[in-house]
Parts: C-alpha cells; structure tokens; sequence
C-alpha cells in the first residue's frame, strides 16, 4: 500500500480564515493517523490576488497552531518546487500533450467575442456556455485549421486553452464524507486551464502536482465539490491514478444564512482569523484567536469539532488525542455554525486547566501592559480566578480590586444591598480583623463569624456590606480569600474609607 499523502493548498491571496485552518487540521489529523504526510504548497498561479505577507502569514499561523508540515515551500522536500508559480514549464509541457492528443484546444476568442455571446444569450434568455454544442462556433483550433492554428501562435495572438469535455459520460465522485457524487459531463463546460498570461489554472496546476506529489488523498473545501468531475476527468484523460476526495462542509454564520465571513466577526466582536493580519496597503487590522487570548490548544479543539464529531461526550483533546482518534467519515456533509460562546468555553476550560504559575506570569505581563505594578500575590489571584474568566487579560476587568483600591461602586448593589446599619456593622470589622493576628483566610473567616454571632448579625447583610467596602463589587471569590491576597493593611484602608463613599452614592 502507497504511503497516504495529503496537502494543504492554499493561495497567497490575503489572511488565512478560520475554515482554512480547519482544512489544514483535518488534512494533518488525518495523514498522521494513519502514519503519512502532509505537505504545504502555494498556490500562486493567479499573481493578480497576490498579496505581500500572505505566505508567511499562512506558515505563522499553522506554527502557532502548534502544527506543521512534513515538506513544503518553508522546508522543502524531494517534490519540490512547493510554489505552482515555480513550476510554469511543467504545466506548459502536461498542457501541450492534452492538445497534442485533442483533449484540449487553443481558444482565441477575445474578451468582446465572449461578451457578445452571453449578452446573446441572455437575450434569448438562457445562459452562455462554452461546450460541447458551442465549440464549433466560436475561434479555436477545433474549428480553424491547422495553419489557421498555427500562424495564430506565430504572431502571438492572446490565446487560452480550454478542456475539452466529452458529452454523455457519467463522472461519478466517490467522496469519503458524503459517497458517491455523480455528474453527467453533457452540463459541464470546456474550462480553461491554461490562461492567457501564460499560467495554468487552478485545475490543471492542482492536478499535476497531485499528481507529481504523490497525493493519495485530497481534503479540501466543499466549494470545490463542482469542481471534482473536471479534475476526475483530466486525470483520467493522462491515464493517472485519482486520488480519494472528501470535501469539508462549510463553516457558517452563528445567526442567518450563509458561509461565515470577516463582516460576521467584526458585527459579532469575534476573530475569524487564527492570528492578527495587518493589510500593508490600507492599514487595516483584522483582530486573530492569538492576540485575544485564546491558547492554540483551545483554537485547535474548537477548529477540530466544526464539522466532525467524535461520538463520544468528551470535547477536549489535545493534538496527540486528536490525531488517535480523528475519523474523516465522522465529518458530518452540513455546514457547520461558528459558535462564539462555545469558542471562549472552550478557552475557559484550558485556562483553568493551566499551571498556576504560568497564568501568574501571564497576569504580570497583562498589567505590565497597563502600566500595572504591584507586589500582591499573583499566583494566589490566579487560584481564585482561572475558573471564573475565559481569558486571562478579563482578569484585571473583573476583579481589579486585586490590585487597585475601588474607586466605583456597583450602583445597582448599593441601592438595594447597602443598608443604614451596613457603615457600622463594617466599623465593627475593623476592630476584629485588626486583632487577627495570622491574616489568613481561615482567621479572617472565623473573626468575621464569630463577631456575627456575638451581635447577631445576618451574614447575607454583614457578607455584602464588608464585600462592597473591600472590592465594590456584589461578587467574586471567597471576600476572605480576597482580603488575605491584598494583605490586612489595604484590607483595614478600604474598610476604614470606602463605607463613606458609599454612604455618599445613596444620598
């Protein structure tokens, strides 16, 4: 059995979006299972979309990812060149033995000569299609002669090559997630494959390399899925092995109709790219998964369970997990809805998961950010906050308390919870957490309860009005846990001032 080698083929045309990746991780996901390749080539044969920094950017992301390639145009390989516009002559030479063997043709119909046949369609209301029953009209070198042919090449008239696509055959396309497609060659067209600019197309150049590469399977997008009895048909007009083919179930907007888009990211305040893309020409900055802090384990599992369900309740896997046990026929043939909130679950449960002192790092590096310093125990505050947050820059948001005195007060807190009695009952904590000797939460808690009971306090009353004091918030982590990360000198401070503040947002 041939070694199983699949690749991912993207074009330089601008930011990878997250259905790329997903492409790419299935690719990889699949070839490692079952101990093969995967290679990454460039497909760059239309230099018109081509955009500076795209290549590289395609790399980084994958890289950060956690993944990569076995050969490609990064590293290199024994199929190389990795980059189709590197390849030009091959193309030249497989395009020239299908016209050779009549299983192409020049075309040298102009732009003006093509419009005039659609508009003379629609006219006749149908739609113009350059096939089997058009051919015969129009300017190539099926109805010119030979020397007709040949004095056009000679003086360089812009050409084209099309396909020529037999009528009445039934292309069948044996796809491994949604099983036998079947296509009748008689709707299809004669596609270009070779292009006037003197590069192939798409479906030749994919073709051939498939082909050179050794690719066994091809995995890719369901948008090509039209596409297939075209290339099933060319491979079997140079007598070629077909590859097998699964086409990947599009990913979709989280609300309405249609394939997800940047527009849906940018109304939903969501990335859909894996990593941040600056455009060099306007300016422009599309925000990544990286840069809002997700984990790139967290970003694989969510690009992994888009589309393909692994049949059981578990929905976290790390790579190694993943390649065990992927399964390209548990892909499911629908689209696939991008969730927003089910992403930052997703980077919620790998931040808790997380080793205390590496969030306690990330922490320090998120206030330094903010011109942040200070000396409270920063892996004491990512115990009480991994599980509460999905990021960890949310943390300074949610609970600033950490590090700064509060200046604001939960309004809606205060008019319902802060009570004429709740200045004095924290008066009263002063005395017992100032005698607290081991400012620990332990001590705290039980100074705080046992003062409850002397005076016979509620402890819902006491618990808000000493918590609004210390944090200004009406929630959190245990208030005793808090007091002992800040230390009992800024617990005494905001206990001594804040319940005068307060006091002057209910009058």
């Amino acid at each position: 059995m041939s070694k199983t080698r699949v690749r991912y083929a993207p074009s330089p045309t601008g930011p990878q979006h997250v259905g790329g990746i997903r492409t790419a991780l299935y690719n990889y996901l699949f070839a490692k299972k079952l101990g093969g390749d995967i290679i990454l080539r460039i497909e760059d044969t239309d230099q018109s979309r081509f955009v500076e920094g795209a290549e590289e950017y395609i790399i980084e992301s994958v890289n950060w990812c956690g993944f990569d390639f076995d050969e490609g145009v990064h590293k290199g390989g024994a199929y190389g060149p990795y980059k189709q516009s590197e390849r030009k002559d091959i193309y030249i030479k497989y395009s020239q033995q299908l016209i050779n063997e009549g299983k192409a043709y020049y075309a040298f119909d102009t732009p003006e000569e093509l419009k005039a046949k659609r508009i003379e369609a629609e006219v006749e209301k149908s739609t113009f299609k350059y096939d089997y029953l058009t051919r015969g009209s129009m300017r190539n070198s099926i109805v010119l002669s030979a020397d007709e042919t040949q004095k056009l090449l000679e003086d360089k008239v812009p050409y084209t090559v099309r396909f020529k696509m037999e009528p009445g055959q039934n292309i069948i396309v044996d796809d491994m997630i949604r099983g036998k497609v079947r296509f009748n060659s008689s709707e299809l067209d004669d596609k270009i494959i070779f292009k006037s600019d003197g590069m192939p197309t798409y479906h030749l150049a994919n073709i051939v390399d498939d082909h050179l590469m050794k690719i066994s399977h091809v995995i890719r997008g369901e948008e090509w899925l039209p596409s297939s009895p075209l290339h099933i048909a060319l491979y079997q007009s140079f007598g070629w092995d077909i590859p097998k083919f699964a086409h990947l179930p599009l990913l979709l907007k989280p609300t309405g109709k249609g394939k997800l888009s940047k527009r849906d990211g940018d109304a939903g305040g969501f990335p859909v790219f894996p990593i941040e893309w600056k455009d060099s020409q306007t300016g422009d900055v599309s925000k990544g998964y990286r840069e809002e802090g997700y984990y790139p384990g967290a970003f694989l599992n969510i690009m992994a369970l888009l589309g393909w369900n692994p049949g059981t309740e578990e929905e976290i896997f790390n790579l190694k997990e993943l390649v065990e046990i992927f399964d390209i026929k548990k892909v499911g043939k629908s689209g696939a809805k991008f969730d927003p909130d089910k992403a930052r679950w997703f980077n919620q449960q790998y931040l808790s998961k997380m080793p205390n002192e590496e969030i306690a790092e990330e922490i320090k590096l998120d206030l330094e950010k903010r011109e942040i310093f200070t000396s409270v125990d920063l892996f004491a505050v990512a115990v009480q906050m991994k599980e509460r947050v999905a990021f960890v820059k949310d943390i300074y948001s949610s609970a600033k308390y950490f590090f700064e005195t509060p200046t604001e007060f939960d309004a809606k807190i205060v008019r319902k919870k802060w009570k004429d009695q709740s200045s004095q009952i924290v008066k009263g904590l002063i005395e017992v957490f100032e005698s607290v000797k081991e400012f620990k939460a332990d001590f705290i808690e039980d100074g705080f309860k046992k003062y409850l009971n002397e005076k016979e306090l509620g402890f819902g009353a006491a618990m808000i009005s000493l918590r609004l004091s210390i944090t200004g918030t009406g929630g959190g982590p245990s208030l005793f846990n808090i007091a002992e990360i800040i230390g009992k000198q800024e617990t005494l401070k905001r206990m001594r001032e804040n319940p005068e503040r307060i006091n002057d947002l209910k009058t």
